[in-house]
């Protein structure tokens, strides 16, 4: 039973200064966005057997009265942001990290204070290695002071239920997630397999740090994952947020959506 809900954001345009603005394809020329990729963020709860796992935390934005938007809808689900206990960053870049924190009233808090945050050591590492506007540190101070930031070093386990692997690709040290729980594989690929277009264009991506590498992890991915049945999560998905593989009469595969509704 599929029980991973996606925490949408919103959509935006990226240009080269790497900020994210608003983008409503109903009332918002992409003409007028010019060097601008268009992405929609989507970081997923997952409702596992001892407890709620958070994959990636968005770009952190308020609500009117200042609270995170993520915490607004974890609690649409019914829960509240205190019953995360896990927190799985595929990497860094603060489309990814916004919400790690809660920034209010002038107060850096932890977003989810009873939750260990499970991040790369090399990408934190890289992270403050130089100037780079794909990375907030202030964010990550706050992390390394809270006592809950878990540094994992190359692939590895959280427990029965959670594995990691570093893929690089996106960054050096981007990690993906493989989450058994409920009857469910589910695979969070963070920015390696980030929308499932992407899985039947042979392509390399600018926006890489290493771009052959990420297209032939996407091939390695999806077959993998059709034929043992995993559950995507898509984080910058358009279209299909959460989907399967699903055989054609003639043999192909596609990707259906399966996303609680």
């Amino acid at each position: 039973m599929i029980q991973a809900y996606t925490l949408y954001e919103g959509s935006f345009s990226v240009d080269a200064s790497k900020a994210f603005v608003p983008f409503d394809a109903a009332k918002d020329d992409p003409l007028t966005r010019k060097g601008s990729i268009f992405v929609h963020v989507h970081p997923f709860l997952i409702v596992a057997d001892d407890g709620l796992i958070l994959c990636d935390t968005g770009l952190g934005f308020s609500n009117e009265d200042g609270g995170l938007m993520i915490h607004d809808n974890i609690r649409r689900l019914g829960f509240e942001p205190e019953d995360v206990k896990y927190v799985l960053m595929s990497h860094l870049h603060k489309d990814h990290t916004g919400g790690m924190v809660d920034f209010k009233d002038g107060v850096a808090r932890v977003a989810f204070p009873n939750a260990e945050y499970y991040v790369q050591r090399e990408e934190w590492e890289y992270a403050f290695s130089g100037e780079n506007p794909s990375y907030k540190t202030e964010i990550f101070d706050v992390i390394q002071r809270s006592g809950n930031l878990v540094l994992l070093d190359g692939d590895g386990q959280v427990n029965h239920q959670i594995s990691y692997q570093v893929s690089g690709g996106h960054t050096p040290h981007h990690q993906v997630f493989h989450i058994h729980t409920g009857g469910e594989h589910y695979f969070f690929g963070g920015d390696v397999l980030p929308e499932p277009e992407e899985i039947f264009k042979n392509f390399v991506a600018k926006y890489d740090f290493d771009g052959r590498l990420s297209r032939d992890l996407r091939k390695q991915y999806w077959e993998e994952g059709r034929e043992d049945d995993w559950t995507y999560l898509f984080y910058h998905s358009k279209s299909i947020s959460i989907g399967k593989g699903e055989q054609q009469p003639d043999g192909s595969f596609r990707i259906v959506d399966v996303a609680i509704k």
